[in-house]
């Protein structure tokens, strides 16, 4: 019993210390852009981890195949503690396909780096 309380106490201590990142909206709406033809979404991303500074964008259909988007950036260098905001332009005839605009930590290898986590959070499109 105290075995299984230990464990218990012991996940709890490491996901409270665990850090990522997050992005807002968790349910953005695309919306028609000023370029015909195609629409636009802002989203925000908010950087907690200290040992990453840079996370491409993706945008995926429901069955997570990649489809093609623009961004003014598809790798945003965000510093720890700080918020970005965003655009992603989809072609109005990947309107309906599209379903997941997803942010990943990007870790680059380095003698004094220890963490190889990597972290990815999506956002689901409203529909």
């Amino acid at each position: 019993m105290c075995g299984k309380i230990a464990t218990v106490v012991g996940f709890v201590l490491w996901a409270l210390n665990v850090q990522a990142h997050e992005m807002t909206p968790a349910y953005p709406k695309l919306r028609p852009s000023y370029i015909k033809d195609v629409y636009v979404t802002e989203l925000k991303i908010f950087n907690r981890r200290t040992d990453v500074e840079y996370y491409s964008i993706d945008v995926f259909d429901n069955k997570w195949k990649p489809l093609a988007f623009a961004s003014p950036n598809k790798v945003l260098r965000l510093k720890t503690n700080k918020y970005k905001t965003f655009e992603v332009y989809i072609r109005s005839i990947d309107i309906d396909k599209v379903t997941y605009i997803c942010t990943m930590s990007k870790l680059f290898k380095a003698k004094e780096q220890v963490t190889l986590v990597s972290s990815r959070i999506c956002s689901k499109i409203k529909k």
